[in-house]
């Protein structure tokens, strides 16, 4: 919010020294309209500015014939507002809306009509719509800093909560509140807006490799809520959940490396095959339990599953930002 008063101070002084040094009428209007224009990504910007030069020359169309045939009064302000906002509106320009009116109340204040008048009030919107678009072009913060930050605290968060698993596992008593899940969650979704964000910052090759990162963690969460719900079903100790949980320690480690490692998968794995060898459960709670913890097993297979469709593994050739730990 900071660094977007900055710029919008920045832009409404470039806006008026331009249309004083041109000996323009009106220098603050275009100031004004250089406030407007000021937007939070490029994208948005091209596009709000368009919306607003577009829904601005409309308006200016439509004052023009009502001041001409009713004249400068105060009613016809309130018409105008109930023709042209919806009119602008339906021409897909809604957040011009309040760009026009600034011109079009300007106009009104004059109290005349003709093509000098126009003429200024074009080249203000020009000038002030173009200042703003020209220092959201010229620089954008950079929030790859940021973006690795919340990937950091998310793939931290994830480890802590592969940890609890373990001890869960290992004693079925172990007590947990949960925190972390709900943190994750928040960090995940922030990560998502910030990626967001940093893509419609780049005009010409935008990098999804953020997005993909938020989104991959985003249906891993999901996945994690269904493992929490076997885990819960886990009520007694059994060399089953003891050996499941050396594969969730594992894992809490690779959540936080560079790359995929595959050390947890080749561990599932093995676990399985061991599985298949046991005897088969002799009481009905153990064959519960032994049930909860197999479909477990399947749930962090998923979880797996899901990190190598996204991406490839780098234990050859490290990547950076999103290609981040399983």
């Amino acid at each position: 919010m900071g660094f977007r008063v900055i710029k919008t101070a920045a832009a409404s002084l470039l806006a008026i020294l331009i249309t004083d040094a041109l000996n323009i009428p009106g220098a603050t209007s275009a100031g004004l309209l250089a406030i407007l224009g000021v937007d939070v990504t490029r994208k948005r910007s091209v596009r709000s500015i368009s919306s607003r030069f577009f829904a601005s020359l409309l308006g200016l169309l439509l004052a023009c014939i009502l001041f001409y045939f009713l004249g400068f009064h105060y009613w016809v302000l309130a018409l105008y507002i109930l023709l042209a906002f919806p009119a602008i509106s339906k021409a897909n320009f809604k957040e011009g809306i309040v760009t026009s009116s600034v011109v079009v109340f300007r106009v009104f204040q004059g109290e005349e009509i003709g093509f000098d008048i126009l003429l200024t009030q074009v080249e203000l919107l020009i000038i002030g719509l173009g200042s703003a678009m020209l220092v959201n072009l010229v620089y954008m913060p950079n929030s790859e800093g940021a973006m690795m930050e919340i990937r950091r605290r998310v793939d931290g968060l994830f480890s802590v909560i592969f940890n609890h698993f373990s001890l869960t596992l290992r004693d079925p008593e172990h007590i947990w509140d949960g925190k972390e899940l709900i943190e994750a969650n928040r960090q995940i979704e922030r990560g998502i807006e910030e990626a967001k964000r940093a893509s419609e910052n780049q005009m010409i090759h935008p990098d999804g490799s953020w997005n993909i990162y938020f989104y991959m963690r985003k249906e891993q969460m999901e996945n994690i809520q269904s493992m929490m719900h076997q885990i819960s079903q886990v009520y007694e100790r059994l060399p089953h959940g003891v050996l499941t949980a050396e594969i969730f320690d594992q894992l809490s480690k690779d959540v936080v490396a560079e790359g995929y490692t595959g050390k947890s998968e080749g561990l599932l794995i093995e676990l399985e095959d061991r599985f298949k060898e046991m005897d088969l459960p002799t009481t009905r709670e153990e064959f519960e339990v032994r049930s909860a913890i197999l479909q477990l097993c399947h749930e962090l297979e998923y979880y797996l599953n899901i990190s190598k469709k996204y991406k490839a593994p780098t234990a050859k050739k490290p990547q950076k930002r999103a290609d981040s730990a399983p």
